[in-house]
Order: structure tokens, then sequence, then C-alpha cells
């Protein structure tokens, strides 16, 4: 019997291995890309009471391989390289949060920092044609003047997280120029969503508006409300993402909205949305950060004309989504049922 071999077509499924998986950006990635077929590992730092909330939250936690890692061990992130085999590595796992940076910068600086050096040496050792992708961040540019930021912009670090991020971006950029690796770096400005973590400002605003207007709760402690963000949601920005690692060639992108919004103007939309009084929004002395930067601005050109990239959802759509979700949640938590949530330890199933 003759075969054709021309009319069978060969498809070479992807794998991807995520680093920071149970986080915002990492749950969001796999669902992505499990989305478009890719077979998704993630390293998973072994503890006591896993957070896995986000990837049951979004459906997707018995489609995903978890592998036991830890991102400052060197050795488990060589094992977890070798064990997926993946064509390309997204690497999301930080110390994120910069008021914590503050409190604990040697921790930062390892985590946030040296880590992305750990898994560059790794795709060195086992196989140089893995893809790379760094999550920098918007906090790099910090005190820089400018009005707004792109790829050419000078970094000006104003925290321990800041100088984190700036380490690993240039970490990255060394790693794919002296080895031609293909390294890239994603500036991202403020993205938020539903699933944000509760320790920034955002998902504290719009769990905190969804408690008072239950009467679980009477005031919204923020620490500096006129600073200002470009922010912009999680989902869109993790399609920029994916684009970036399909590109021949390496590049560094900035992704943002090109608009700013004050932490005050959030709240505010925030407690309209939830149908409460403004006057519940305060700022306390004691949350203010050592050094704060007063206003991050990003200018996403390149992205939008090279990737195609430009974000869908805009800043009111965003808040009326977070605070809508966080009522729900708690609408259904004082009916007592259970669901994926970071709010209450027993509601994380």
């Amino acid at each position: 019997m003759f075969i054709n071999l021309r009319y069978f077509i060969i498809i070479t499924m992807k794998t991807a291995l995520i680093t920071g998986i149970t986080g915002q950006d990492g749950a969001y990635m796999a669902k992505f890309l499990l989305d478009k077929d890719y077979t998704v590992y993630g390293i998973n730092r072994r503890i006591s009471s896993p957070n896995l909330w986000r990837l049951n939250y979004l459906q997707i936690n018995d489609r995903v391989k978890l592998l036991d890692g830890d991102v400052l061990d060197p050795f488990s992130i060589f094992d977890a390289i070798e064990k997926s085999k993946p064509d390309e590595i997204y690497n999301f796992a930080a110390q994120s949060f910069v008021g914590t940076s503050f409190k604990e910068p040697s921790h930062t600086l390892m985590v946030t920092g040296l880590s992305p050096i750990y898994i560059l040496q790794s795709i060195m050792k086992i196989n140089k044609k893995i893809k790379f992708y760094q999550a920098s961040s918007s906090e790099m540019f910090g005190l820089e003047g400018s009005s707004k930021k792109n790829e050419k912009t000078s970094f000006f670090p104003a925290s321990p997280y800041a100088i984190a991020k700036t380490t690993a971006h240039f970490s990255t950029k060394m790693f794919r120029n002296a080895y031609n690796i293909f390294a890239v770096s994603g500036i991202l400005f403020n993205h938020e969503s539903p699933i944000r973590g509760l320790e920034f400002v955002t998902r504290k605003i719009s769990n905190e508006a969804a408690k008072i207007s239950f009467g679980l709760s009477k005031k919204i402690e923020l620490g500096n409300i006129n600073a200002k963000r470009d922010w912009g949601y999680a989902n869109d920005y993790i399609i920029g993402i994916w684009k970036m690692m399909q590109r021949k060639n390496a590049e560094d992108f900035v992704l943002a909205t090109g608009e700013t919004h004050s932490v005050k103007e959030f709240a505010e939309l925030a407690c309209k949305i939830a149908g409460i009084s403004t006057k519940c929004v305060i700022s306390k002395k004691e949350n203010l950060r050592p050094s704060d930067v007063k206003n991050l601005q990003g200018n996403s050109s390149k992205a939008r004309k090279t990737l195609n990239w430009k974000p869908k959802i805009s800043f009111k759509q965003l808040v009326k989504m977070m605070v809508e979700e966080d009522l729900k949640r708690w609408e259904l938590h004082l009916k007592g049922e259970s669901f994926p949530w970071d709010v209450i330890p027993n509601q994380k199933i």
C-alpha cells in the first residue's frame, strides 16, 4: 500500500514550565496555554497547605502537572526543567509585594532577583533552545522623571522589590546577549484581576468595599491615596507575554494601557459600584511606604505595533469586574457555600 506523506501533517504540541503558577499571572498563563493545547508544568513549593485556590477558581487544577521545587534551590530548578522538557519557561516566581520588600529586602533580592539566574544557568546546561520569559516590572523605573516610560527609559528603582526586579531584568538581557539564547523580559505595568492577592491595594479595596456593603467592615484603610498607576487587566497582558515568546527574535517589551488613575479614583469608583459611601476611604500614616513612586505611566507603542497587542478591558471595567466578583464571593460565603477563595482559609478547595 502506497502512502503519500504529503497529506500527513505532523502537529507538535508545545510544553511550558511556569514558576509562580499559583499566583495571579502564573494561573492565568497556565489556563491560556492549556487552551492552546500546551502541556503545562508548574513548579510548586511544597508546603503543608498548598495555595491552589486560583487554579481551582480557573478550573485547571487537574490539567496542570505540578512539580515539587523551590526557586531558591538551583538543584530543584534543574530537576524540574529536566523532568518537564519545556519548549518555553515563564518565570513569574517572586516576592512581589513592594511593601513587604522593605521589611524583607534580602529575601526579596534572593527570590525575585537571583532565582531567574538559576533558571537561565539550567537552560544553558540542559537545552539552549528553551525560550525564557522574565516577568519584569514598571517599578524598575521608580523615580525616573519622564512622564511616560518605554523600553529605552532608564531605571531608577526606589524599593528593594524594584532593585531585585532590575537585577533579574539585566541578568536576562546579559544571558541573551552573551550566550545567544531566547530570553525576553516583559516590563509590565500594574495589572489586576479578581484573583489578585489581598496584599495588593486594588484587591484590598475591592474586598473591603464588598465587606462594607454587607455590614462586615467599616473602613478601607490605605496608604498614599494620591499615588497614580497605569492599571490594566491581567488576562490582557498574558496575551502580550505569549506573543513575545512566539517571535523569532528575542526583544523586551513594555505592556501598559497608557493612562493613569490614582488610588483614590480606584477606591471611589469601587465604593460607587458597591453602593457605599466614599467617606469610608481613609489614608493612614502607618500604611505609607518609606519611599513611594508618585506616578507610573507606560508607553506600549512598540508592543502595539510589533506584537499587534493592545489592552481590551478599560479601567472602569476592571474595577467593576473586581468589586462585583468580591461581592459575589461574600454573598456566597454568607449563604454557607464553599468555593475557591483566599479570604476564608477553609474556602480554599
